[in-house]
This record gives C-alpha cells, structure tokens and sequence, in this order.
C-alpha cells in the first residue's frame, strides 16, 4: 500500500483509518509527503519513511478521514451573511429582534440592515411582520433572508422604498403575504424578493473576498477540504460570486477545491447557453472550476412552492388548488437539460418536490437518449419527496442524489409547516435515503449552507438516526430528543459518511485524486476526536473535528489538538 520511498512530512498514528474502500475503518498508520498520501499500512512500515523532520500526529484513539466534500453549498453568500446581520444562532422572535437592534446600533451609518438566517418555525404560520422590525428599526430599511434563502422579512421602510403596497401584484414566481387589507405584512416569498432586493445595495468585492474567506476558514474548521457552490451568478443584494471566486483562485487565497454552478435564469432559453460557456472557460483557474449549470426547478414545501404532483392540504387536511411551482417548464427543461449535456455540463437540479424530481429526470432520460451516455455526472439536490416510481430511475440514468441529510428529521420546521400540508401518505415518502441506496442510487451529501449548518458531522448524524443531534440549532427548544423520521430511511454510518467524501468528490469530479484515504491521492484528511464507529450511534453528532489537512498541510487545528513529538 505504499506509494514510494519519499520521505514522510506528516505520519498519523494512534487511531483507526476510514479508507472509504470498505465497510469499517482499519487500523493503520498513515504516511504523508509532497502533498500525497504515501502509505497506508502498519505503523512499523509508515514509521520508516520518516526521519528527524517528520511531524508525528497522534490521533489519540481518534479516526482518520478523508476531507469532506459538501456538494452543495452556498459560501460566497453564506459568509457574507456572517459578516452581516447573523440571525443563524438565534431561536426566538425576541433573541431575532435584539441582534437586529444590536446590528443597527452598531453600524448607525448602515444605510440598509441586511443579513438573515432566521427560521419559519419561530413564528406563527411561519410569516414574520413589519411591525416586528419596525419596533427595532423604523428609520432604515430592513431585509432579512430566511434560513433556506426561499423567503425575506422586511420592514415598513424597505416596503417604502422599493414602492410595495396593497396594489402591487404577487410575481409569478413569488408571493407577497398580505394583511386583511391587502397591505404587505412584511414578508415576501421566492420570487417576491426581488422586488426588494433590487432596491439593496449590493456588497462590495471587498465585502465578498473577506466573506469567502470566513466561509472558507468555518468549513475547514467542520473538515470540509472541497464543495461545490451551487449558485454562481449576480443576484440583488450579492456581488457576481464568480469574479469573487476567480480573484481569490488567482491570489492563492481560495485553498478548497470548489466546483462552481453557474446559474440558469428562468427567464430566458437557449440564448444563455453560449454566455455559460464563456464562462465555463474563464471560470477554470487555480482550484476553481465553473463546470456546472445549476437549474432551480421549484421551491420548498414550507411555503408550498415546491412542485408536487398532488395538490397541497390546507388546515383542515382538504386538498388545495395549489400544487406549487414549476420554475421551468418541461418543455423548456428538456430542451435545456439536453443542451447542456451535449455542451459537456453537468447539470445540478434544485428539485425538492416529487414532480420536480420527476421533470428533471425525464430531461436527463431525454438527455440521455439525444447525446447517448456521457460522464458529466449529473445530480438532483434536496430531493424531500420522491414518488416510489422514479427511485430507481437514479441508477438507471446515472443521475446522482445529493442529499441534504439534516432535514430528514421532525423538528418544528417539519412537524408544523410540512407534514400536515403533505398529508401522512406523502410524509412518509420524504427524504428517502434508505431506498435510494437500495435502488442503487449514487449518493452525493451536502449542507445547502447558509440554509442549515455545514457541519457535515451532524448532516451524518441524522442520516444514520434520523434524529437531530440536540446540539444542532434546528434541534427542539427543549434539547431533547425526538423520535426517528421514518427510520426505515436510514443509511448506516459508513453509507452517509462515503456520501460525504467519495460520493461528493465524484460528483466534483475529484475521485481520482480525492475522497478515499488511499496512497496516492492527496492528502485531503480530517483528524476526529472520537471514531464514531466505535460508539452508538446516537453519539456521531458529538464528534468533533480537531485538524483539517488540504495537500498535507494543516489549515485547521483546533485547540488542544494532541501532536506527539517525533519518537
């Protein structure tokens, strides 16, 4: 298993190795020099490749892994948040209100309050008001977007000055939530927030360099090494991420390795597709590759625009007129989705409904029967409800699910705003990573960070429980624990954390050289401070990450992180 004689820079020992090539972790030492993994075998052998220079990292009884790959996730946007107005660690109206006040004390030339990360279950029916903000901040304008990006809270004042009153018409890809009189009531769903966003100043490059970075140093800290951000483009509020990841590939400063999806606008066809392919060519430099086209194809189930193949329930358990949203049409997506392939794109759906999924299968069926089979690897996110008829038709077509584990669990978000308009019949049938597997699915795992935590631990942790650890922030007031999501879904830990590494660096196209602990590819590692396996499994949300290595060299350690000296 050795990869050369080069002398080790860094040898692990003390611990177990997950190698992502089986089932259980190994009990191995493991050798790194120029980058690369050069050996994983017993520490008698991994110890004669070093020397008097080497570094010796005792893992303490700890495991060794591959650095995780978060397949979709948002960074640019999510740091900025970060630096902004930062609802995310609250969970009350009140703690929301006092960082507002707070933020807007502290920055009294702020012409907007900006920010978000606040969450639907906190207030009633999941709707926030204007009257809220407007007891903290009534002279400035105010948008707050809300944990899962679908929707915006607004004060009077930010209604003011994008011109939004009783008459102005719901978009046709959005909502404006109304009082009796028709009045706005303060917030504003999918496509309704541009109507305000337009009118907010975008950060500056500066703003958005320095909140990458954040961003990049926060998943270090979580063992992230690589990701793929899902949404490369200008959008109101938010500088064209793609000039700001460009600029720190050239400087050095992004050390990840980042897969970019650039942003197909709904409002246009065919006309676009030479555009990404400009930037597919300028959007390849250092560890940067824009390779990708990220289609949204509905919304979410909370505020019932993700597009269903059944009409949504109202209170009452009545089927609704309303079967949510179709961003675009299949017709269109077709002919999109088959564009893009013969292009040599991958293709990254946001499908989240059972009839988005089915549409953005049936353009990868079309794809695939125009171009014959490529290897672009294309993959559908989110994935909440699946109709039992396509699960298998992932393997079929090659088409990865990428899962955002977190969700799959009851917390308020869920248990009030999702099951009951779902029905029980539809509510079982969500998050269905269990069969996925069975049917041969790839699965590919991210966080969909700034939406919920990019702890890949925890996304983990409820895809083997399907239970939110207690210490996660969408874990119940209370921090106690719930029973199993439909524990029929669950993956066992060495299923969810292979989606986390192997499934997500081949989604990246990165397997070659990532995603396994193997010699030869790089050393991409993440140090544990416990092996999950070897404790129940209800425990995997405990475990920390005390050092995160990218080519060998350590871009996070963590306080008391034990290192032996060279012996």
């Amino acid at each position: 298993m050795a990869h050369s004689r080069q002398r080790a820079d860094t040898v692990f020992t003390g611990g177990r190795v997950f190698t992502g090539l089986s089932e259980a972790p190994i009990d191995a030492a493991v050798a790194v020099g120029g980058g690369r993994i050069l050996a994983v075998a017993d520490e008698a052998a991994v110890r004669r490749l070093a020397d008097e220079s080497t570094e010796f990292v005792d893992l303490n009884g700890g495991l060794l892994v591959a650095g995780f790959q978060d397949a979709h996730v948002h960074p640019a946007v999510a740091g900025v948040q970060m630096l902004r107005c930062d609802l995310s660690a609250e969970r009350s109206v009140d703690g929301y209100l006092a960082v507002v006040a707070a933020y807007a004390k502290s920055h009294p030339d702020a012409d907007w309050i900006c920010g978000g990360g606040w969450s639907m279950d906190v207030f009633p029916g999941g709707i926030p008001t204007r009257a809220m903000l407007d007891a903290v901040v009534g002279d400035r304008p105010v948008m707050l977007t809300n944990r899962d990006g679908h929707g915006a809270w607004v004060n009077s004042a930010a209604l003011r000055r994008a011109g939004l009153d009783r008459d102005t018409p719901d978009p046709a890809d959005g909502r404006i939530e109304r009082e009796a009189d028709g009045s706005p009531i303060g917030t504003l769903q999918e496509g309704a927030m541009d109507l305000v966003a337009a009118h907010v100043p975008p950060a500056t490059p500066e703003e958005a360099h320095a909140g990458l970075l954040a961003a990049q140093q926060h998943l270090f800290s979580l063992g992230v090494t690589s990701w793929q951000d899902a949404m490369i483009g200008a959008f109101p509020g938010n500088p064209d991420n793609y000039g700001v990841y460009l600029r720190a590939a050239a400087d050095g400063s992004l050390q990840a390795r980042v897969v970019g999806a650039l942003w197909w606008d709904r409002e246009r066809g065919l006309d676009q597709l030479p555009e990404l392919e400009e930037r597919r060519r300028g959007g390849q430099l250092g560890r940067f590759n824009a390779t990708t086209v990220k289609i949204m194809q509905d919304g979410i189930a909370e505020n019932f625009t993700a597009s269903m193949l059944e009409p949504y329930l109202d209170r009452c358990g009545c089927p609704t007129a309303n079967s949510g949203l179709t961003f675009v049409g299949p017709e269109v997506l077709t002919e999109a989705v088959c564009a893009l392939d013969r292009s040599g794109f991958q293709v990254h759906f946001h499908a989240l409904g059972d009839r988005a999924v089915r549409q953005a299968l049936d353009a990868l069926a079309a794809a695939r029967a125009a171009n014959g089979v490529s290897d672009n690897r294309h993959h559908l996110a989110h994935l909440q409800v699946i109709h039992p008829d396509d699960l298998p038709r992932f393997a079929e077509l090659g088409a990865a699910a990428n899962i955002q584990a977190l969700w799959a669990a009851h917390e308020p978000q869920m248990d009030e705003l999702t099951i009951p308009f779902l029905g029980p019949e539809r509510s079982a049938l969500q998050y269905p990573f269990g069969d996925l597997q069975r049917a041969g699915a790839r699965l590919v795992a991210g966080s969909d960070w700034s939406v919920s935590s990019p702890n890949p631990l925890w996304g983990i942790h409820v895809a083997v429980n399907r239970a939110v650890p207690v210490q996660a922030p969408n874990a119940a007031a209370d921090r106690k624990p719930r029973e199993p999501f439909y524990p029929e879904q669950a993956l066992t830990l060495a299923q969810a954390l292979t989606a986390y590494t192997a499934g997500s660096a081949w989604v990246n196209h990165l397997d070659d050289v990532t995603g396994t602990v193997e010699a030869g590819k790089y050393a991409d590692l993440v140090v544990l401070d416990r092996d999950p396996f070897a404790h129940p499994v209800q425990e995997i949300g405990r475990t920390r990450v005390l050092r995160t290595y990218i080519e060998g060299r350590a871009v996070f350690v963590a306080p008391l992180s034990r290192v032996a000296p060279h012996s």
